[in-house]
């Protein structure tokens, strides 16, 4: 117990750090497609997803505020279902 180990501070593992899109998503340019891709992502970060903002916010931010802004920066992944493919996929059940 007399040994000590000097601990350096070499960040998080990889595994660690969020996944961040290679490049960014394609501009939102739809006022209800914004709000609804926010609003899942502030739904992931409320149950403990990292932030992928970097240092650029402060912890006080509500997470709906940190979401809209990785949105508007493209940090977010989403897809929009083709509607004919979901109107198909009703008619066959």
């Amino acid at each position: 117990m007399d040994e000590t180990t000097a601990l350096t501070d070499q960040g998080p593992a990889p595994e660690d750090l969020p996944k961040i899109p290679s490049e960014p998503a394609p501009p939102i340019f739809s006022r209800f497609l914004f709000v609804d891709v926010a609003a899942l992502r502030a739904k992931q970060l409320r149950r403990g997803a990292r932030v992928r903002l970097g240092e650029d916010v402060p912890l006080a931010h509500k997470a709906e505020r940190v979401a809209m802004e990785e949105v508007r920066r493209g940090l977010v992944e989403y897809d929009v279902p083709d509607p004919k493919v979901a109107a198909a996929a009703k008619e066959n059940e």
